[in-house]
């Protein structure tokens, strides 16, 4: 069975998949109780799912987040140690590349300073998994960027989720999931308890976490990442890469979500004939692999949603990832360092054998937070930026050498039709007396 396969004529540009309505009217719904009524309104929901039971607090306060980390077993907690330090180093660099900045303008100065925001809201998903890597993902970047106050929310948190949010520095977080957390994060619903009004929500989620984020964003007045789809990977290689290791990395992101898709592009010096023969090879190693996959029965699903093309050269290859603009771009091919070079879309690029898409995922280094859908065309994953602003300033000290400025600000106002503006630039031209005092006399 494995993948379908197409033709690269069947391949339109990623589009980012639409909201669905019913998500977007329950995140709204749900945003404006939360809104109305706080930690209440939240307890309601959280209750109602089974992550509360009542009367039980929402938060977890650092203490507890130390004590599941300290009840793990030492190679766990160990393991959590050095991927937070990976992805903590990684984002420092990142927040150290991005400097304060000053330049020369007429008549004196201006620059931008660069600064992180207050607080971080940071999601992660719960469901079939425990997922500590993402909260690693995100809150360790939060950290790296300077943000002064990291809460992590996650349904139903196991002790490795909250050791997981303790390593990455976190200051409190919330056992909630869903919709209601996200409210929970975007008002301040739990301020009281150390869980203040987050001024950006990261993190990956469901259909329902991502109509949360989109409806805060638009009436929460809260910053977010992205908005996430199902997880994808794209494997672009020519015949010399080996079908086991090209079909188990396609599995590893199938098995995430039934909605997922693992996508494989073949090309090959020898031709479309050997390119479309490697996709066979691979199709057959799917079946092998999935058969004793012990989660297959999200993976094959994901399998058949994926799609295979064989193209009669690199430029073609090139071109098709291009349009898909995927989640994760894996390149395994003769001369693959000058080739990745070549691509221009893609949200994580892995390059050669070795460099396995799962090894991102879990804490190499790069954030595994990352665009889908063919949001790639437009925007890169989760860094320290998501949590930065940059601020311009500027300073006049020359009045005189700052004419010519302040005459084309004049100049450009009244061409715009805006009075106002331009007698206010007037009251800085040296020596001359601004329009508005003329005319009352």
């Amino acid at each position: 069975m494995g993948v379908p396969i197409l033709e690269s004529t069947d391949i339109k540009a990623g589009d980012s998949e639409t909201l669905d309505d019913k998500a977007m009217a329950f995140a709204g719904e749900c945003l404006r109780k939360v809104q109305q009524g706080g930690a209440e309104a939240v307890a309601e929901y959280a209750q109602r799912f089974g992550e509360l039971t009542e009367g039980q607090s929402a938060v977890v306060q650092k203490a507890e987040l130390k004590a599941a980390y300290d009840s793990l077993d030492r190679k766990d907690r160990e393991c959590l140690d050095r991927v937070a330090a990976r992805v903590k180093k990684f984002a420092t660099c990142q927040r150290n590349s991005i400097k304060d900045m000053e330049t020369d303008i007429p008549g004196g100065k201006a620059g931008h300073t660069v600064s992180p925001v207050d607080v971080a809201g940071c999601y992660a998903p719960g469901g079939r998994y425990p997922l500590p890597s993402s909260v690693i993902m995100t809150a360790a970047t939060a950290r790296a960027a300077g943000v002064k106050k990291v809460v992590v929310a996650s349904p139903k948190p196991l002790p490795v989720t909250l050791a997981a949010a303790y390593v990455s520095g976190a200051d409190v977080m919330l056992r909630i999931g869903g919709a209601h957390a996200i409210a929970a994060l975007a008002t301040g619903a739990y301020a009281g308890e150390g869980a203040p009004r987050a001024d950006v929500i990261c993190g990956p989620g469901n259909a329902w976490v991502t109509a949360a984020k989109a409806c805060c964003a638009t009436h929460a007045r809260v910053g977010i990442d992205m908005l996430a789809g199902p997880s994808e990977v794209l494997v672009v290689c020519d015949e010399t890469a080996d079908p086991e290791v090209v079909a188990s990395d396609m599995l590893a992101q199938a098995e995430h979500d039934v909605v997922a898709r693992p996508i494989l592009v073949t090309f090959s010096k020898y031709g479309k004939a050997t390119a479309l023969k490697h996709i066979h090879a691979v199709n057959e190693a799917l079946d092998r692999q999935l058969e004793v996959l012990p989660t297959k029965a999200v993976a094959e699903p994901a399998v058949k949603r994926g799609f295979a093309v064989a193209c009669k050269d690199v430029e073609e290859a090139i071109r098709v990832s291009d349009a898909v603009a995927p989640e994760h771009l894996e390149v395994i091919c003769r001369d693959e360092r000058t080739i990745s070079k070549r691509m221009n879309h893609y949200g994580g690029l892995f390059i050669g054998r070795c460099a396995a898409e799962v090894l991102g995922d879990y804490g190499i280094g790069p954030n595994h937070t990352l665009p889908t859908s063919g949001t790639a065309r437009y925007t890169g994953g989760l860094c320290v930026n998501d949590f930065l602003r940059i601020r311009t300033w500027m300073r006049v000290d020359d009045k005189k050498e700052a004419q010519v400025a302040v005459e084309d600000a004049v100049r450009l106002a009244r061409i715009e039709g805006l009075e106002g503006h331009a007698r206010a630039a007037e009251h800085r031209l040296g020596g001359d007396e601004p329009a508005a005092k003329k005319a009352k006399k």
